[in-house]
């Protein structure tokens, strides 16, 4: 009876020494497959990093949507230079003007005379003499030895030369328009962005083939890049 008794009480405490291992043999396994999976789950985060390329940042522009090339042109076309102001290009200004300014002067000095030798080619056609008291009576008494053929040429260059004269004018003056329209289209479309850099980075040319030598076909350079 002893016997058997002490049997039994060796297979009831062998029982309850399994079922307490078999806890920690199971929380071993777990923690070890959670730790392989974390490991493998990192190299495949830092290996997809490694192959994802990387996204660079576009260039913002900002276009001055306020600024209306229609407008600068019509400031261009009712006051030479208004459109110059309006694109803030207040250097132009005195340049508009001063080519202006030239053939006015040239519009002036070439009908003068024009105006003098139609006269003077008036006397000589109708065969007349000119007054004292004429306009061009001073005119007439120095050209007095001057053949009428000269007069007549001088009279059609000097009026080719007037109306050659106001056609620059006008000339001028569309292209004063046109700097305004394209200086604020260009304003109204585009930015002066803040983002300049150069990198200098060190590299290696290739040499054609007719200009390599013994040394080796390729040659150490600087490559610059310049970003706008």
């Amino acid at each position: 009876m002893l016997k058997h008794l002490s049997v039994f009480c060796f297979l009831v405490l062998f029982s309850f020494s399994a079922i307490a291992q078999k806890p920690d043999t199971i929380s071993k396994s777990a923690k070890t497959g959670s730790r392989d999976t974390l490991i493998s789950t990192r190299k495949d985060t830092i290996a997809e990093k490694e192959h994802v390329p990387k996204i660079k940042k576009e260039k913002d522009f900002h276009p001055d949507s306020t600024h209306s090339p229609h407008l600068a042109v019509m400031h261009s076309l009712m006051l030479p230079g208004w459109g110059q102001v309006y694109n803030h290009q207040w250097w132009k200004v005195p340049l508009v003007y001063a080519g202006l300014g030239l053939l006015v002067d040239a519009i002036v000095f070439n009908n003068t005379n024009y105006n003098e030798f139609l006269a003077l080619s008036k006397y000589r056609e109708f065969g007349t003499t000119p007054q004292p008291a004429d306009k061009y009576y001073g005119q007439a008494i120095l050209y007095s030895q001057v053949s009428s053929q000269a007069l007549y040429d001088a009279t059609d260059g000097y009026r080719r030369n007037r109306d050659l004269c106001i056609l620059g004018f006008v000339g001028a003056w569309a292209i004063n328009a046109i700097d305004a329209y394209i200086d604020a289209k260009f304003i109204h479309s585009f930015t002066v962005d803040n983002n300049l850099s150069m990198q200098v980075r060190p590299t290696v040319i290739n040499q054609t083939m007719f200009a390599q030598n013994l040394s080796g076909s390729n040659i150490p350079g600087l490559k610059v890049t310049f970003t706008f």
